[in-house]
């Protein structure tokens, strides 16, 4: 049985770890010159693995694709993802946040080991290898320095990334590949992104790379419902980006495709409530400029007295009510996402309705999908690597179970 990935990131090696694991001979594939490039890059702050939250509000993370993902982790979670690293030699510990991390929060030490391992147990790598699709006998096609390659496989895992971060092997370059074979494929779109928002030439040229913490950003859903978000943002040159916007960024980009923009509204003084604000700001400055008043009583300077400055009327400033309610509710209206090259992920591509329960394409038989080709989106916080793993191990698991069928109905 010869199982052919394509994808070196944590998708294709864990398809490639689950398909040897039942008896599989697994080839794996890449563009780079090397696998796991982009999941290096996840470890350069900190390798966020998975989160420690309950299984009932981890699952709730992937939104509408909840259901489908739920499946996926029943068989390779957060417990079995802690596990597997354990077993690797990589021991790990919940931060403050509940986020998971190696103990060297490093991603390279866990990477090495895996790789050892799965070359003991027979995979075979190649990489500055290229998939280009099929030829007309159906073998796949790569394209190498060398020149174009053909190889033949039994079963197929693809596991070649979303959009973003093309540098690092993530071009989307599969979408016309599988395509032009009647898949149909949702557009990628980014997810977990920065958000541009027409900041005056003063608040971008003094403000930009500031942070923005601690903060509460709010909205409202199409059902009207509110929702309220704490964390932090950077004030950027062409808008706004970071973790508590990427837990968003889903609705953002989605709103903004329906109406043309999104307004968030900040609270920049989430430790205090708006009476006792307003009773803070009403004290008599005296001498004192208004930025010395707001840094003293109520702990506003900088980039948030930037912020105030940038959408409050200066009238609005000697009003403590007014001042006051802008301080907890300030309308901020983002316009557009960034591209999806800079985006951390990507929402879009190979959806469910065309897999069956293992992730073969139905109209494709032998051939699997795993990681972020597939249309799913999630937060940071070690979602996005749960899923990648968890996905990749039922690809593994999938190609291998439908060659043995293939092979005992013979």
């Amino acid at each position: 049985m010869k199982v052919a990935v394509m994808g070196g990131g944590p998708a294709g090696l864990m398809a490639a770890e689950a398909a040897i694991a039942m008896g599989a001979r697994v080839d794996l594939y890449d563009a780079m010159a090397s696998v796991g490039r982009k999941f290096l890059l996840a470890g350069k702050g900190g390798l966020n693995l998975t989160h420690s939250e309950p299984f009932e509000k981890f699952i709730l993370r992937y939104g509408s694709r909840q259901g489908q993902i739920q499946s996926l982790l029943a068989e390779f979670g957060p417990d079995a993802l802690r596990k597997w690293a354990r077993e690797l030699g990589v021991e790990t510990f919940i931060g403050t946040s509940g986020r998971v991390f190696p103990t060297d929060l490093k991603s390279a030490p866990l990477l090495r080991a895996w790789l050892r391992r799965l070359r003991q147990h027979g995979l075979a790598i190649h990489v500055r290898h290229r998939w280009d699709g099929w030829n007309e006998t159906g073998a796949l096609r790569f394209a190498t320095p060398k020149g174009d390659r053909l190889v033949s496989a039994d079963a197929v895992v693809l596991a070649l990334g979303g959009g973003s971060w093309s540098r690092f092997g993530s071009d989307g370059a599969w979408v016309p590949l599988l395509a032009g074979r009647g898949v149909s494929i949702e557009p990628l779109k980014p997810a977990n992104c920065g958000f541009d928002v027409d900041w005056s030439p003063h608040l971008r040229g003094r403000y930009a790379g500031h942070p923005v913490k601690p903060v509460v950003v709010a909205g409202i859903t199409p059902e009207g419902i509110e929702f309220r978000q704490q964390g932090e943002f950077v004030v950027t040159e062409t808008g706004i980006e970071g973790g508590v916007i990427y837990a968003i960024s889903a609705w953002i980009r989605d709103e903004i495709g329906k109406t043309g923009t999104a307004l968030l509204r900040l609270d920049l003084a989430p430790d205090r409530d708006a009476s006792r604000l307003i009773s803070d700001l009403s004290r008599p400055r005296g001498s004192r400029s208004m930025a010395s008043h707001l840094q003293r009583r109520v702990g506003i300077s900088g980039v948030k007295a930037g912020l105030l400055r940038e959408y409050v009327p200066k009238k609005d400033f000697a009003d403590p009510v007014l001042l006051g309610t802008a301080i907890k509710s300030l309308p901020v209206r983002l316009v557009a996402p960034r591209p999806l090259e800079e985006a951390i992920s990507t929402a879009g591509g190979v959806p469910f309705e065309v897999l069956d329960g293992q992730l073969m394409i139905r109209i494709l038989p032998g051939v699997f999908c795993a990681g972020e080709m597939l249309d799913w989106e999630a937060p940071t916080g070690g979602y996005l690597l749960t899923a990648c793993f968890a996905s990749g191990h039922a690809a593994g698991v999938g190609a291998a179970r439908w060659l043995q069928s293939a092979r005992d109905s013979t």
